[in-house]
């Protein structure tokens, strides 16, 4: 490596990793800065958050979720290494060390500059016959074809979800659209645990009246298998659930393990700590994006875990400009995510009541339900809207939608407003668009908020 040359290194060739180099590739040519990026799976630049749509029919073809090629990355001068292994990172050294995972050759790599994105691993419980075929995670894109396949060569047409957060739900929704009996089982009182029990319920309801089984309070003991070494059922304590073919939802966890031998530092729940410029604490010379980070809730102040593709590709392009010698922060989320299942739409922002009582905050909270439209407009539908708000200040803490048509996108407006730490009371006076095939007269969000406003001078101080 010449002196004036210098190279980065990009640890995952997925969304923040490839938004990093693609970003400093556009500030600093070849002559530059070297760029070297190293990806253990068959595919960059992909949509993993469009594979139930995919599995679903919705997507037809797997390519529509690849942004970007290796070949494309590469005709803009980024050394990117399919099915390469990143196995060690040597901070002191400088260097990583990878391996050809289709010839097992290993080899280190010096850099100057270190990108780590190594996203997140589905949580995979070590129980009997968890690895039985059939049995399927659904992560990337060599996963959703895995279980595409299954689900051609599978005569049955019975489906067990196992987890009811997004992806256990996304991928009900998914299994129904192939015409599968599909019952989700989930170890919680109500299916999706981002949001309040309450509203948990609503999702659980719709989901049963759509066909779907709802097994709440329920943990997997064991994938029973038949005598061709097939899965069978799925087995709680107190049931089994026949099934031709099983999905695991149960979530993610930040794929850390290369962090944790190189002793970089890691937050609570598993993820790298970094500054608001994506540097990994105490490093100059390492920065770290995507579902591999803990992230700053500029609510509760603490930090969480969010693997969601916005913030991976808001971090890529931070970490793109300060490594190509521009400037650029994250400051942190407000925990705002959106999903659906068949009709029904459901969105959540900022803090649960939960999260409001560990963070020690004092809140009111209110529900109401009004309609995506004007009432007398064709389509309007219904949807819940739940709120907390900060006893003494009234500053907004929580949104919570659920509902048909219109329902999911109306939780953008809170999550501005959370940004912006605004009370309820100046959420009353937005200007907000309105006509009947949109909105009612006062928007679901708005007239959450006045009834928020009228709960906190009730509470007093």
């Amino acid at each position: 490596m010449s002196a004036a040359l210098e190279r980065l290194v990009v640890v995952g060739g997925d969304a923040a990793g490839m938004s990093a180099a693609s970003q400093a590739r556009r500030l600093k040519s070849p002559e530059e800065l070297e760029i070297v990026a190293f990806e253990r799976g068959h595919f960059s630049s992909f949509s993993a958050c469009g594979i139930p749509y995919w599995v679903g029919g919705d997507v037809p073809e797997r390519d529509q979720l690849i942004a970007r090629t290796p070949e494309e990355h590469r005709a803009r001068a980024i050394d990117l290494r399919m099915r390469t292994e990143v196995v060690e990172l040597d901070p002191a050294g400088r260097r990583v060390r990878s391996r050809d995972l289709e010839t097992g050759a290993e080899e280190w790599t010096a850099y100057d500059k270190l990108v780590i994105a190594t996203g997140a691993r589905p949580v995979r419980p070590q129980l009997p016959g968890i690895d039985a075929p059939g049995v399927h995670g659904v992560q990337t894109l060599d996963d959703g074809q895995a279980l595409l396949d299954t689900l051609s060569r599978t005569t049955g047409r019975r489906a067990v979800v196992v987890g009811a957060g997004y992806i256990g739900v996304e991928m009900a929704e998914a299994l129904v659209s192939r015409g599968y009996e599909v019952t989700v089982v989930n170890r919680g009182a109500q299916p999706m645990s981002t949001l309040d029990p309450d509203m948990g319920r609503l999702v659980h309801e719709a989901m049963s009246g759509m066909g779907i089984a709802m097994v709440n309070d329920a943990e997997v003991t064991k994938i029973l298998t038949g005598e061709d070494g097939r899965v069978r059922a799925v087995a709680t304590e107190d049931a089994e659930y026949p099934a031709d073919v099983v999905v695991l939802g149960i979530g993610v966890r930040p794929e850390t393990s290369l962090a944790r031998a190189a002793s970089l530092p890691l937050g609570e729940h598993g993820g790298l700590l970094t500054d608001l410029a994506m540097r990994v604490r105490g490093y100059d010379d390492i920065w770290a994006g995507g579902d591999c980070v803990e992230v700053l809730d500029l609510v509760s102040g603490r930090e969480r875990h969010i693997a969601l593709g916005t913030h991976a590709n808001k971090h890529g392009q931070i970490i793109g400009a300060n490594v190509g010698g521009d400037y650029g922060t994250f400051p942190g989320v407000v925990g705002t995510a959106v999903s659906k299942v068949c009709s029904l739409e459901i969105a959540r922002t900022g803090l649960r009541e939960k999260d409001a009582h560990a963070a020690g905050l004092r809140f009111e909270k209110v529900t109401i339900e009004s309609t995506s439209r004007a009432g007398y407009y064709p389509g309007a539908a219904l949807m819940t809207v739940k709120m907390l708000a900060e006893r003494r200040t009234g500053r907004l803490l929580g949104v919570q939608i659920v509902g048909r048509e219109g329902a999911a996108k109306r939780v953008d407006i809170a999550a501005v407003a959370l940004t912006a730490r605004m009370t309820v009371e100046q959420m009353t006076a937005l200007d907000l668009g309105y006509a009947p095939p949109f909105s009612p007269v006062w928007d679901p969000v708005l007239v959450a908020a006045r009834k928020a406003v009228s709960a906190v001078r009730a509470a007093g101080s």
